[in-house]
């Protein structure tokens, strides 16, 4: 078999990547080499040819799955520490907020954890990741960001992302009992009428 082009090169790393941010917010970071490129539909030999190391692959993959996270919900991506003035700037309308806690807090959003928050899927492993690691940096930043889009006058945002975050993970946790989607009803509540 031949050598393959810059542009195949290009689009393999894209689909290994792509695939791995899916595989890690759905199972976690300790996926084999060997399934993810199944799973992305290229050979396990490829992935040094593409990838430094398996951490290499979860910096890029953790980096992509904030950007989608960016795309999805508006989210200015990249401004790093903020002194609390500079958080307005990323603030939504109250009806902008709204839906986004809605859609994040949806039956949808609960079962399509490959798809879904990065804040979500990656929390429990960026915990075990060292501080020094591009992940851990990218995974903070998009905190941050988050948090800042869900800002209102009277909170910085942190509060309403780990009520939101802490319902997620929890319905998840429970989704083959009713208590799941009571779990994602009640924050829902709590955050979007003033509870």
């Amino acid at each position: 078999m031949g050598r393959v082009s810059q542009a195949q090169a290009r689009e393999n790393r894209r689909r290994v990547v792509e695939t791995a941010s899916r595989l890690f917010r759905e199972q976690g970071v300790h996926v084999s080499v060997a399934d993810l490129m199944k799973a992305a539909g290229l050979t396990h030999g490829g992935f040094y040819k593409q990838f430094d190391s398996k951490e290499a692959l979860v910096d890029e993959a953790t980096a992509h799955a904030f950007e989608e996270l960016a795309r999805t919900y508006g989210l200015d991506r990249g401004r790093g520490a903020r002194e609390p003035g500079e958080r307005e700037a990323g603030r939504r309308a109250p009806a902008a907020q709204r839906e986004l806690i809605e859609a994040y807090l949806s039956v949808r959003h609960r079962d399509n954890a490959a798809e879904g928050c990065p804040v979500a899927g990656l929390a429990t492993d960026m915990a075990r990741t060292d501080e020094g690691r591009e992940a851990h940096r990218v995974y903070a930043e998009g905190v941050r960001d988050f948090a800042d889009v869900l800002a209102t006058e009277e909170e910085d945002g942190l509060v309403r992302l780990c009520t939101m975050l802490g319902a997620l993970v929890l319905a998840r946790a429970t989704r083959d009992d009713p208590l799941s989607e009571d779990v994602l009803a009640a924050a829902r509540t709590a955050l979007t009428d003033g509870g």
